[in-house]
């Protein structure tokens, strides 16, 4: 799903601009990205469903002109799919089924934030579900109508039987056995297509078959032509489906001389040439078929994937030159560990994988387990060294609710990371069904890192330059938080939504503080005028203790107060509006600045600055993707722009994507711009100008 795909469009008909904003800052702070418009009239409404089709429209059951038949009459004219979310602050039994009578999909309580994230999200993902199957659908048609094209054109001899029945076949077939049109053959048994000698056999296997057996890949016999003569053929069978009903797709093929070359080629195609295992178009197709099984209710199935840990340093020992004598070496054991009924393969690079089959879900943790086990344990000779390595293995039992291939490899793929991220040469297993308890367990896990990292030191500083456009003076950075991790440095998108639940932001909060108080501190001891934009977690708002501390270290060090600028989203500003007063007025007193993030995609914006005198403006993301291709927001922004100056604010665009963009913001009249077109966050700061 592209960015914009995630944005959902929201409508509120609502009569209260304050009560709409309080619903977009919800589901802002539980990380919702919406793109909001209100409507309190009839002719309102109809302006906004003209301007752009809404995803969701939550109605206010107490709107005074609009009823929730009305909004549901007018949202559903041309065949629109919208979501209708029914909200109320006081409801009743007899509300709720009213609403749900009047074609509300939902029903939410206004003050519940939680809730209101839920049903939300609930809503948007089955929306999103309902256009994927329309997708879909039409792409299926498409698909049949090229595949019926294709299986006319096609040389190779196709039929499609089902029960014993031709029900569909292609020219090469009707010519193959002497027909002139498929009404020919229609309804006939493939037994008359069978020579007499191989008849018995055949019919044992059409048994076979209508007992759900899997039929042979292939099968040599005498096939008969309308005329009664006979040739030697080959038939080739594979599972299909025809209009909607399970049947054989079974290709002919004459027998040719070379037909242990062509059976040899086959398998070639589907092996790794460097291990001599399956490649990975081979695996994912294995994959897929696992995946398909499992949809039917077939279980006792599972995908590992097996990689070495610190694969780098390993070529680096080795020399990149005997990499694929390593590889192959590690293919023979992983070929001598698994079962008959296990297929092994190359998934990636470095990467092995194992599509476990009959084993429960406490046979394939062993086996996983046997597998990191015999690699830590062997040592592997590679030109005059020897080497010993570990492993990590990831693996997800396949199971109805990851059903597909792309499901099962990237939740097989997550639990490698996670194991190799614990520390290397550790497995985990995750079974779908337990993804709540797994959840738990890596909570947990982050948890303990996050504490480490407090009482370690464990944390690291990013900077990424915000540029200004008009040539202000001095540099400046936006502080960027990292943690040390055992493979690499961890993103905060991994640590920071634990840390929020677990009411550790305030304790990383003063972390980062101090520590860019520092770095800013020998900067401009070294000449360099520099300010740093901190972002700040609404829970150190709560701290009374916070601003002291902070006016405390900027003595400390003797660093000018202003040289730091405290940053929060809008959307956080509005639902903890009072403690982030109360918080700005200690910030003027220490003469510290403050940044409103996400500006601007809210219903009216700059309302909040009569509350909270911010002195930055931090333009929302979502108007900067694609920005050379949107009129309209670029439009928006040139507006947010005028009211900022004209309020004696500064204003940020952030997300910066191509130098387009940089000519249209600079039109515009934005002050800075920041992103990773510019320059991508660092670790040290750009020695700029003293």
């Amino acid at each position: 799903m592209t960015r914009s795909d995630s944005i959902i469009k929201l409508l509120l008909v609502d009569d209260s601009v304050d009560d709409a904003e309080q619903i977009i800052s919800m589901l802002r702070n539980g990380g919702i990205a919406v793109r909001p418009a209100r409507a309190a009239s009839e002719a309102q409404l109809e302006a906004a469903l003209e301007q752009q089709t809404p995803d969701l429209i939550i109605v206010d059951l107490g709107c005074r002109e609009l009823t929730l038949p009305q909004v549901r009459e007018m949202a559903e004219r041309g065949g629109r799919d919208v979501a209708l979310i029914a909200g109320g602050r006081e409801l009743t039994r007899e509300t709720i089924i009213q609403a749900f009578r009047d074609g509300a999909r939902a029903v939410v309580l206004r003050e519940s934030q939680e809730l209101v994230q839920i049903v939300v999200r609930r809503e948007f993902d089955s929306l999103s579900m309902r256009r994927s199957v329309r997708r879909l659908e039409a792409a299926l048609r498409e698909s049949e109508r090229r595949c019926e094209a294709l299986l006319d054109s096609s040389r190779d001899p196709i039929a499609f039987v089902h029960e014993g029945m031709h029900v569909r076949a292609n020219r090469a077939y009707l010519e193959m056995f002497g027909h002139d049109s498929f009404e020919d053959i229609e309804g006939m048994s493939i037994l008359d297509m069978i020579a007499g000698e191989d008849a018995d056999d055949f019919k044992a296997l059409l048994k076979r078959l209508s007992k759900g057996e899997k039929p042979p890949q292939r099968l040599n016999l005498k096939a008969k032509r309308g005329d009664d003569s006979t040739f030697d053929a080959t038939m080739e069978f594979a599972e299909a489906s025809f209009e909607g009903e399970p049947c054989q797709q079974i290709t002919f093929r004459r027998q040719v001389a070379d037909a242990a070359l062509e059976q040899e080629l086959d398998a070639l195609r589907s092996k790794d040439l460097i291990t001599d295992l399956y490649n990975r178009q081979h695996m994912i197709a294995q994959i897929e078929r696992a995946a398909a099984a499992a949809a039917e209710g077939a279980g006792d199935q599972a995908l590992l994937l097996i990689e070495p840990d610190n694969f780098k340093q390993v070529l680096d020992t080795i020399g990149l030159g005997n990499a694929d004598v390593l590889l192959g070496d590690m293919a023979a054991l992983l070929r001598s560990l698994v079962g008959e009924h296990d297929t092994a393969g190359r998934i990636a690079d470095h990467t092995f994988g194992v599509l476990v089959g009959a084993r429960d879900s406490e046979a394939t943790q062993t086996l996983a387990d046997k597998l990191r086990n015999a690699f830590g344990e062997r040592i592997f000779e590679v030109g005059r060294q020897s080497i010993s390595l570990t492993v990590s293995v990831g693996g997800a039992l396949i199971g109805e609710r990851n059903a597909s291939a792309d499901g099962v490899l990237g939740l097989a793929q997550s639990t490698l990371r996670e194991a190799q991220s614990s520390g290397g040469n550790r497995v985990r297993v995750v079974d779908p069904s337990e993804q709540d308890k797994a959840a738990a367990e890596t909570s947990r896990h982050w948890l303990e890192q996050i504490d480490r990292a407090l009482a370690g030191n464990g944390f690291v500083l990013y900077y990424q330059p915000i540029i200004s456009l008009h040539g202000a003076d001095g540099d400046f950075y936006e502080i960027l938080l990292r943690m040390r991790g055992p493979q690499g440095e961890i993103a905060p998108s991994q640590f920071l939504p634990v840390a929020e639940h677990h009411g550790k932001m305030p304790a990383i909060d003063r972390w980062v503080i101090a520590n860019a108080i520092r770095a800013i501190a020998e900067r401009e001891r070294a000449g360099h005028r520099t300010t740093f934009f901190v972002k700040l977690a609404p829970q150190s708002l709560d701290d009374p203790t916070l601003l002291p501390w902070i006016a405390q270290q900027l003595k400390s060090s003797r660093q000018r107060a202003d040289s730091l600028v405290f940053e929060m989203p809008e959307s956080k500003v509005v639902t903890n509006l009072k403690p982030a007063r109360a918080f700005l007025k200690g910030l003027e007193q220490l003469r510290c600045g403050f940044a409103l993030e996400q500006f601007g995609s809210g219903l009216n914006s700059f309302q909040l600055l009569k509350h909270i005198p911010a002195h930055y403006l931090k333009i929302d993301r979502s108007f900067m993707a694609e920005l050379p291709k949107h009129k309209e927001n670029q439009e928006r922004i040139k507006d947010i722009c005028e009211q900022a100056h004209h309020a004696g604010k500064l204003t940020v665009a952030e997300f910066v994507e191509d130098a387009a963009s940089m000519s249209i913001l600079f039109n515009c009249g934005v002050n800075f711009v920041q992103g990773n077109f510019l320059q991508e966050p660092e670790k040290v700061m750009a020695q700029g100008a003293a």
